[in-house]
């Protein structure tokens, strides 16, 4: 089997479903199988999945929330793939990427991980799809706001380049190398685990590449980046991994990052309970300029998208061809899967990104819109 792409889920359905949909276009092409690890979601996940995908998918359904790491491994051991890709739920992947990231990894087996141009829910390219290891220097570069070390943002965004750090958004792993560096390490609840993977990977002999191939990371809907578990999580995380690759250095050395991580996750935390406090006594009660939508798709999509429209009581514009969408303030572009495809909104998307907030899609057979702000149906 060439592929195996696992999933872990934890309520995040209608995001998940998006995702599934655009893997399974993607990988019409290619031999592979397709794990989703549910994380004991409350949001009918489960039910649902075996409804809509059957035995298109091996469902793996856990009691409990495993955490990230914990719930990849589970899949990870029970897979055959000659690759194992790691992908998140609130992500979509253009119809060509699995074929660009695979071939180039076919050509060079050398490299052990590769990750992908990934946009922002706005059109825009994610700067973490290319990060260096946070050492003690770059980490303390970054802490003090100059970060372009760590983005590499020396590399051409257009061309594929040897990184250090591979997003766990999206992971592509040789398995040659992920059985010579080892699983996940499950120290790590979420976050953090693929900066400690990717720098094993590299540290067993093989290389980690930047592919310019394009991925859609609605970045944040399969976890709440608001709330103070968030916090915790995220900064315990980098602490996990100083420890583990940097706690053999000097005290002068690793007590400043550590104090620096500590002080960061506070400086999070007051600012939260900053913006909390204001809510709760209504200092930022003021009204948000409602969106529009300009919907672009087929004619039986667009008359559903009229009606729905209506019924939501939504800002809404029409259009059936991508060119004739015009460039409008505070808008979404919502797209047509089917008339329009994944890849095709991703490169129109990319170039418009100055006015809308983000992207939108809306699927015939669900009959849903969905965008990072919400879903509608």
């Amino acid at each position: 089997m060439k592929l195996s792409i696992v999933i872990v889920s934890y309520n995040v359905r209608h995001y998940l479903d998006q995702c599934l949909e655009s893997v399974l276009r993607a990988t019409r092409a290619i031999d592979c199988e397709i794990f989703v690890v549910d994380n004991d979601s409350k949001d009918d996940t489960v039910t649902y999945l075996k409804q809509r995908y059957g035995q298109q998918i091996k469902l793996i359904e856990s009691n409990r929330n495993l955490g990230f790491a914990r719930a990849n491994n589970i899949a990870i051991r029970q897979s055959e793939g000659e690759y194992v890709l790691l992908l998140n739920p609130d992500t979509f992947v253009a119809e060509d990427t699995l074929t660009k990231v695979l071939d180039f990894m076919d050509a060079r087996p050398e490299v052990g991980g590769a990750g992908v141009m990934m946009h922002n829910a706005d059109g825009t390219i994610a700067r973490e799809s290319r990060r260096a290891v946070p050492t003690p220097f770059i980490s303390f570069m970054k802490m003090i706001g100059r970060s372009d070390r760590y983005y590499m943002s020396h590399l051409a965004w257009d061309e594929p380049g040897r990184i250090e750090v591979i997003s766990g958004a999206f992971c592509m792993l040789r398995r040659k190398a992920l059985d010579k560096a080892g699983l996940l390490d499950e120290d790590f609840f979420m976050y953090g685990e693929d900066i400690d993977l990717s720098y094993r990977i590299m540290k067993s002999g093989y290389e980690n590449w930047y592919i310019p191939a394009h991925i859609v990371h609605y970045k944040g809907e399969s976890t709440c980046k608001s709330s103070y578990r968030y916090v915790h999580v995220f900064y315990q995380a980098m602490i996990i991994f100083f420890r583990k690759h940097y706690g053999h250095l000097s005290f002068f050395i690793t007590a400043p990052i550590k104090m620096a991580i500590y002080l960061r996750a506070f400086i999070a935390l007051c600012q939260m309970l900053y913006w909390s406090m204001r809510d709760a006594l209504g200092f930022s009660s003021y009204r948000k300029a409602e969106p529009r939508y300009l919907f672009v798709g087929s004619v039986e999509m667009l008359e559903e998208c009229r009606n729905l429209a209506k019924r939501k009581g939504l800002q809404a514009d029409f259009y059936e061809q991508l060119e004739r969408v015009p460039e409008v303030q505070n808008s979404y572009v919502v797209y047509d899967i089917d008339a329009v495809g994944f890849g095709k909104m991703i490169a129109h998307a990319s170039k418009h990104t100055a006015c809308q907030q983000g992207i939108g899609t809306y699927n015939m057979r669900t009959h849903e819109l969905i965008t990072l702000r919400d879903i509608i149906a």
